[in-house]
């Protein structure tokens, strides 16, 4: 209460008085716009609260019987009118309410109000929860079910709902790995096919320890197990171990010839039997989520946008036929990427829109990340750098709070090394000294030693520095690398870029990625021939 700590002091009297009839206002004030927002239910617990504490204010039982009405709550709204026309004829005397009088008619009288869906459908979710809650035993295996969809569920919400999904899906499976039964882990672990556009993990040590865990419970269902539930493990395995999220070994230097991989192997070929799996069962939603693994596992070379291109358009016109928005939205954005990096803007715009309005349609707003993304590369490829730069600070403050770190962190060390890569010379090291390089520091520092004049500190920062993950931004960062070896004269990382990126001659540097563009591999090869001859 207000001037609380001078209940007795004449002086206060009026001020309280006065400064309680304002909050009185307000919290009806308040009301009204959330009301006139399409938000009653959320109105509806401050009312309660309010006309109990204070009965004669007849334009707050107004609102409440509004609120209840708007909320689909309409035998409520007639009860409150009841009450409410009592309290205030006992408070206030007979003929009291007129207003509320006007409200009981047009209840009782004229057709019914607008009513709010999401308001039924909060009312019918809270007296099914509480029916869950009353009928599932406490420790129940059928929770465990149930909390793997909800957690599937949230993860497409957006960017808190993708943040909790992750929390909790780990506590989840060790929950259901605990219970000892191999086949309820399973379906637990297999559950969670929330669609992967990108192919750095958010949680690296996260998913490593989920790939290890699918892993584990399909080795023990065996060669023999449910195929349904073998397939959907070994899609586990194939999306959580993107990029260089399982690995178990240091990376191979740059430098070095190639060497065989184990995490690799097994990402690949988990992604390869789940697609085996799921097209012999026929099964829509199971293909879906192997092809998403597959897609995953699509990057062991540089130069593969033609093939991710077909994957998308597997994945987007099996979603179309089966009715399934959040795969077609993946579909979508993998045919945006790889089209992206062809040069074919005018097909990635296409599926930009038909993103942006599955989006809207299916309630999927992390999807406009990643147009919103596009639309700067685009500008940026048919107007340059300089228009394209106020549309990469708009969308790298978008993903700063898009619960995505995989794809926010060193984003803007990406942006800032777009017109250095599209030009010939080296960065200002001034230009990154502020910015958080995140993942991408081990291929950013032999540059900025390179352009800062430390030539045998880059020389030997290229010698140990780990090859490029397998990922969307591959090409990319080895189109880095070839251009501090190029000023340093580091010879091996130069054909090693050389070789690596020679499968990608005709496609467009980093823009597989959706984010950014290097220009065209073809000039990248060419500076680097230069620089060896």
């Amino acid at each position: 209460p207000v001037l609380a700590d001078f209940p007795r002091a004449a002086w206060a009297a009026a001020e309280r008085a006065r400064l309680e009839a304002l909050r009185l206002d307000a919290v009806e004030g308040r009301a009204d716009a959330l009301l006139a927002g399409g938000a009653a239910r959320d109105a509806v617990a401050d009312l309660e609260a309010h006309v109990t504490a204070h009965p004669e204010r007849e334009h707050g039982w107004v609102l409440l019987v509004t609120a209840l009405e708007r909320s689909g709550r309409r035998g409520e709204a007639l009860h409150a009118l009841r009450h409410a026309r009592e309290v205030l004829t006992r408070t206030l005397g007979p003929g009291s309410g007129a207003a509320l009088a006007r409200t009981e008619a047009r209840l009782r009288h004229a057709p019914a109000g607008p009513v709010e869906p999401a308001g039924i459908a909060d009312s019918v979710w809270e007296r099914t929860a509480a029916a869950w809650d009353r009928s599932v035993p406490a420790r129940s295996r059928a929770r465990l079910h149930a909390t793997a969809g909800l957690l599937r569920d949230l993860a497409v919400t957006g960017a808190d709902g993708l943040q909790e999904a992750r929390e909790h899906r780990r506590e989840l499976v060790a929950a259901a790995e605990a219970t000892g039964d191999t086949e309820l882990a399973a379906r637990v672990i297999g559950s969670y096919d929330v669609p992967a556009a990108w192919t750095r993990a958010d949680d690296p040590e996260g998913a490593g320890g989920l790939t290890r865990a699918a892993a584990r419970i399909a080795a023990r269902l065996g060669p023999y197990g449910p195929a349904a539930l073998r397939a959907r493990l070994l899609a586990v395995v194939a999306v959580e171990s993107r990029g260089d999220a399982a690995a178990d070994a240091p990376l191979p230097c740059a430098a070095r010839p190639p060497a065989p991989e184990p995490w690799r192997l097994r990402g690949e070929r988990a992604a390869e039997e789940a697609v085996r799996l799921a097209r012999r069962l026929q099964d829509p939603v199971l293909l879906a989520f192997a092809l998403n693994g597959a897609f995953m596992q699509s990057f062991a070379t540089c130069g593969a946008a033609a093939s991710r291109d077909a994957l998308g358009t597997e994945m987007t016109a099996l979603a179309v036929e089966h009715q399934l928005p959040s795969h077609e939205v993946l579909g979508r954005i993998v045919r945006l990427q790889a089209r992206c990096a062809l040069g074919d803007l005018a097909t990635a715009d296409e599926q930009a829109e038909e993103i942006d309005r599955l989006a809207r349609r299916n309630e999927r707003p992390l999807a406009n990340v990643f147009t919103a993304w596009y639309r700067a590369l685009r500008m940026c490829e048919t107007e340059g750098w300089t228009a394209a730069r106020p549309e990469y600070h708009d969308v790298l403050a978008r993903t700063a709070d898009a619960g995505m770190p995989g794809l926010a962190r060193g984003a803007a060390v990406l942006v800032a090394l777009v017109p250095v890569l599209r030009d010939d010379g080296l960065p200002d090291p001034g230009d990154f000294a502020h910015l958080d390089a995140g993942p991408y520091r081990p291929w950013l520092d032999p540059l900025l030693l390179a352009a800062a004049g430390a030539g045998d500190q880059a020389r030997e920062a290229l010698t140990s520095v780990p090859r490029p993950p397998h990922d969307l931004l591959q090409e990319a960062l080895w189109c880095v690398l070839a251009r501090a070896a190029a000023a340093v004269g580091h010879a091996s990382v130069l054909r090693r870029a050389r070789e690596e990126l020679a499968p990608a001659e005709g496609e467009t540097a980093g823009a597989g990625s959706g984010l950014v563009s290097f220009g065209p591999v073809e000039g990248h090869l060419r500076r680097i021939d230069e620089a060896l001859a």
